[in-house]
């Protein structure tokens, strides 16, 4: 059956967020690669090497491809490629750039989407990479003062 549709669904998101960490980039690099609250709770893991998946483990065989890391240069840029939480057509590409700022590292996160993207996505991944940039401040903050 093929259907054909007069207007577009197609919708874009692009997010740019970014945060000064009061640590040195090797411990807000290695806190980017083990992330902790939701995205640890959420059993998502990373391996980290170029076409290394992103994916949520739950467990006997079962989870959720998020991405495939397409660029890591360890530790300033890790970039990501895939549909990521969004199970219908899209591309999604998200970009974490790490720049030393004294003694401090300033981690900027770039998210840019294409495809058939909910309202309910649109609006919620801003929302989620807030809580996403500050719990990874709070974790590398806590380890540099280790």
């Amino acid at each position: 059956m093929l259907t054909e549709t007069a207007t577009s669904p197609i919708k874009t998101l692009n997010i740019k967020k970014d945060v000064l960490i009061a640590a040195p980039v090797d411990i807000v690099w290695d806190t980017v690669l083990n992330p902790p609250g939701m995205m640890k709770d959420m059993n998502l893991k990373l391996e980290p090497f170029v076409g290394g998946r992103w994916f949520r483990d739950l467990g006997n065989n079962a989870g959720h491809l998020w991405g495939h890391v397409q660029v890591i240069k360890p530790p300033k840029l890790l970039e990501l490629v895939g549909p990521m939480a969004m199970s219908y057509a899209c591309a999604c590409h998200i970009q974490y750039r790490l720049t030393e700022e004294g003694a401090s590292t300033r981690l900027a996160i770039v998210h840019t989407a294409l495809g058939l993207i909910t309202p309910e996505h649109l609006e919620g991944f801003s929302k989620g990479w807030e809580g996403i940039l500050d719990a990874i401040t709070k974790a590398a903050q806590e380890k540099a003062k280790r």
